[in-house]
């Protein structure tokens, strides 16, 4: 498994060089903006259980307390999320997309860094913590438009999240007395709700068009580069199998262990953003 960072670029400027590639990004991308993975070794997993559409959707007594929870924790996770900037990894995609060597990203991650790193074909696989949804009468809506909501709702509520606590999710740790007494409000347009946001919770299921759309894009593409995921979850490692049954080659970057380290055309183990940053000067 080759672990040194030129090393690293050298070969895989071979995969991408070719053109054609279509690249699979994971959390481990954003880490360098500041937002943590799941399973890294300062993974949020570690001290962080992600919210569940069960928990969230549950016509149990706790379905409302769950939902005020995870307002209130991701209302403070959110601004810190949206006020993350994309680092060089997210750019060096994009450049590689101008370049016309990378064909589009699939990416796993709910933060919009791609796009505002100035990717442009870019398909949210778990959606996206700009907008929110309701869950009756399935309007879409932008983010900021709840934040505002939220705040003229709970008039000073607004704690800070220890630095490096802000979780993939957008989820942050707050005292229960916090969350107590949060207020959540309905939707706009119906009144009614709830609120999700437009994101794939745990346990919920990616829309099947979406599938079909990323599974489309592997039959078309030369090559799958993977980037900063470990792929655990099937959500995503499903594309990696589908590739390798098509015979086309799968290239993943990743620190740590991944599941697709016995199969994968080449495996590299190396920090993201300054492989991605020499692989654009190689092939730039």
């Amino acid at each position: 498994m080759v672990r040194d960072v030129e090393e690293s670029a050298r070969q895989l400027a071979e995969v991408v060089g070719r053109g054609g590639a279509l690249v699979l990004s994971g959390a481990g991308l954003s880490t360098d903006s500041g937002i943590p993975d799941y399973r890294g070794p300062q993974g949020s997993l570690r001290r962080h259980t992600p919210m569940t559409y069960q928990a969230f959707t549950g016509a149990s007594e706790d379905g409302p307390t769950a939902r005020q929870r995870y307002w209130a924790r991701s209302h403070v996770g959110w601004r810190v999320i949206a006020r993350s900037r994309p680092n060089e990894g997210h750019r060096a995609v994009a450049a590689l997309e101008a370049l016309g060597l990378v064909r589009g990203t699939i990416t796993q991650n709910v933060d919009g860094l791609h796009q505002a790193g100035g990717a442009r074909d870019v398909v949210e696989l778990h959606g996206s913590l700009d907008r929110v949804v309701c869950l009756s009468c399935r309007d879409v809506s932008p983010r900021e438009r709840l934040d505002r909501r939220l705040r003229e709702a709970n008039p000073g509520f607004a704690p800070e999240p220890p630095a490096g606590e802000v979780n993939p999710d957008g989820d942050v740790d707050l005292p229960e007395a916090a969350v107590g007494r949060f207020v959540v409000v309905p939707c706009e347009r119906c009144g009614a709700g709830p609120l999700k946001p437009d994101v794939v919770f745990f346990g919920e299921t990616v829309p099947r068009a979406r599938v079909d759309d990323c599974f489309a894009r592997v039959d078309a593409a030369r090559s799958l580069v993977v980037l900063g995921s470990s792929l655990t979850v099937m959500s995503g490692y499903r594309f990696v199998l589908h590739a390798r049954r098509a015979g086309i080659p799968v290239a993943v970057l990743t620190q740590g262990p991944s599941r697709a380290d016995a199969t994968a055309t080449l495996r590299l183990d190396a920090p993201l953003t300054p492989v991605l940053t020499s692989l654009v000067t190689r092939l730039g």
